[in-house]
């Protein structure tokens, strides 16, 4: 560096126009800022007399820049100029591909208006616009009789039954599995009870407070609330009954956390939306929650307490662009209400059309199918327009008992009526997902351990009773049998011909049948020649594709994995050109309405998704 560079810096500046309609607006405005922050030039954007550090994202979105705004562009530094070329040029394909993304008005829940206040920024956990007063959440404890006269026993044996029973009540939804995860733990926590002798419920309340405790930072701190839950079900049990005392007047709740349990009560009081500080997008309370359709976020504790929050007073929640306005001017309130109007409309006249194909502005069809976990999961996504299944989750079947080859092949029977269209996961258990009568060694991390595929080797028996009830179950109809958590040809080419075998064995014409694989592990990327020459089709798990990548554990209460990674964006479009067989696409990615465009454009065409988002993906696509 020159004499003349260090103690004289460049500087330079430049006038930038926002020609886009949905203004620069948080997904643009953050690549802009990651841009900037490569150089070590001080680099400001002003606007009506406001200048803000353009190296920080809050600052730059407090701009509230829109569609006809223009900014300042400074930078002053040794790198100024260099600086400068390439954030203009940067600029200008934002504007581009935004322009690109949104070429008129899209009748679609991706929102883009803008309050007079910017609010706090929060992380969505479930869709919606909330307007009401901010209350925060007070829960009382009372006890009665049945605590002297219940064991600890007796109250764990009643929690496992209350959990069993919301299991059966919730069949056919997410809440199912939450349930029956519950119940595992608690078998779990009995099993180390009596093996410490632990017989007061004080003394089990500790031991399930060290458990939750060790989760604090660790992979799995988003399942803190599951242990609570528990403790409060046998609190319950023994006659010490928690309370939210919750507004018989429309409110927004402001927590910490909920325990999942907490969720149902909050669906039949007033509550308009929820606002938590520790919890993940993927904990269970979230599920819930979204699941309840009440529209609900992350917010930062440390943003609540500097914007001086008021509780008592009417605030905004609006998830559609990740915001919480806590003093909305009367006309934010009327903008908000409008937007919710405009929502509802949309989402009406999305389920009108449900039926209709998927078809891009260019007329591209993109194949909408369902994924499955039961027979009324099956029922729910043919009333949604789902066009087949794409993914048939078979665990349903496998719960705390072994189910028989009978009952096995009588449900997939049932579920295969309904669609002609069918793809079937093999049994993917392990990792977090453990049965209570599958042996399965203690493994430090189960995720890298005997899961998906690798049950064809350690649990044969169990394999080829469920292959069967599947190739019975099909009769004449095709199905394509997919084989999760596979890393090397050799593992499929194995399940296969264990497949085969079994048919053959039992006198079993399964070449209509197809076989394929769920992407799932990285090795795979490298591997794709090889599989071409072996599968059929290929199935895209972004979720656990994501997790492994990055060595990201999906349900982390602060690591994840965006929607929008270039990365993973990427390796769909590779996988979509090299490969010679199909590829369609099954984890959460496709149901993210905010990446839609760009997943459309990696060349993939066929996505499998909830049925619950199914009308509003196909009313996206055709926006697109």
């Amino acid at each position: 560096m020159g004499f003349f560079d260090r103690f004289f810096p460049k500087s330079c500046s430049t006038v930038l126009h926002i020609s886009t309609k949905s203004g620069f607006h948080l997904r643009p405005a953050a690549a802009f800022v990651s841009e900037a922050k490569q150089f070590s030039s001080s680099i400001t954007a002003e606007n009506r007399g406001k200048s803000v550090d353009a190296k920080v994202l809050s600052a730059l979105l407090s701009l509230n820049l829109e569609e006809g705004d223009h900014f300042e562009l400074h930078c002053k530094g040794t790198d100024a100029q260099e600086a400068m070329d390439h954030l203009v040029a940067f600029f200008d394909r934002l504007m581009q591909k935004e322009q690109e993304k949104h070429p008129g008005q899209c009748n679609t829940p991706h929102a883009t208006h803008r309050y007079q206040n910017p609010g706090i920024p929060v992380t969505p956990i479930a869709y919606g616009i909330a307007i009401a007063p901010l209350c925060r959440l007070e829960i009382s404890y009372t006890t009665n009789g049945k605590k002297r006269e219940r064991t600890l026993v007796e109250a764990i044996k009643e929690a496992k039954a209350a959990l069993l029973k919301q299991h059966r009540e919730a069949s056919g939804n997410d809440d199912a599995d939450i349930f029956l995860a519950q119940h595992a733990l608690l078998e779990t926590l009995e099993e180390r009870a009596k093996q410490e002798k632990i017989e007061t419920l004080e003394a089990f309340a500790t031991l399930l407070h060290e458990e939750a405790a060790a989760l604090e930072g660790g992979i799995l701190a988003s399942k803190k609330s599951d242990y609570l839950d528990l403790l409060a079900h046998i609190k319950e049990a023994m006659g010490e009954t928690r309370s939210l005392h919750l507004p018989e007047v429309p409110f927004i709740l402001l927590a910490d956390d909920l325990l999942p349990s907490d969720i149902e009560k909050l669906s039949q009081s007033a509550c308009q939306g929820v606002l938590l500080h520790d919890t993940s997008t993927t904990s269970h309370t979230a599920i819930l929650l979204r699941n309840s359709a009440i529209p609900s976020a992350i917010i930062s504790k440390t943003e609540i307490a500097a914007e001086g929050v008021t509780f008592g007073e009417e605030s905004i929640l609006d998830t559609t662009v990740d915001q919480f306005i806590p003093s909305p001017s009367a006309e934010d309130i009327a903008l908000a209400k409008k937007t919710e109007d405009s929502v509802r409309r949309s989402e009406a006249d999305a389920a009108k059309r449900r039926f209709e194909p998927a078809l891009t502005k260019s007329g591209k069809q993109i194949k909408i199918l369902a994924n499955v976990s039961s027979l009324e999961d099956a029922h729910a996504a043919k009333e949604a327009g789902a066009e087949g299944i794409g993914l048939l989750r078979t665990e349903f079947l496998f719960t705390q008992q072994k189910p028989s080859l009978e009952l096995q092949e009588r449900r997939y029977a049932e579920i295969f009526s309904l669609f002609e269209d069918i793809t079937v996961r093999t049994l993917d258990v392990g990792g977090d997902k453990a049965l209570p009568y599958l042996d399965l060694p203690h493994e430090s991390n189960p995720f890298l351990g005997i899961r998906g595929v690798r049950l064809f080797k350690s649990h044969p028996a169990l394999m080829e009773e469920q292959l069967l009830a599947l190739f019975r179950a099909a009769e004449q109809k095709p199905l394509k049998i997919m084989f999760p958590m596979v890393s090397s040809v050799a593992e499929f080419v194995d399940a296969k011909a264990f497949a085969q075998d079994v048919a053959a064995r039992h006198g079993l014409s399964i070449a209509h049948h197809r076989f394929g694989i769920m992407i799932e592990v990285p090795s795979i990327l490298f591997l794709i020649d090889a599989f071409d020459k072996v599968v059929d089709f290929y199935s895209i798990g972004t979720n656990d594709l994501a997790q492994y990548l990055y060595a990201i554990e999906r349900t982390h209460p602060t690591l994840s994995v965006p929607a929008e990674d270039p990365l993973l964006l990427k390796i769909i479009t590779d996988l979509v050109k090299d490969a010679k067989h199909p590829v369609s696409l099954c984890g959460e990615l496709a149901s993210e309405t905010k990446v839609l465009p760009e997943l459309i454009e990696t060349g993939i065409e066929t996505l499998s998704l909830s049925a619950a988002h199914i009308p509003t993906i196909k009313e996206r696509i055709r926006h697109v």
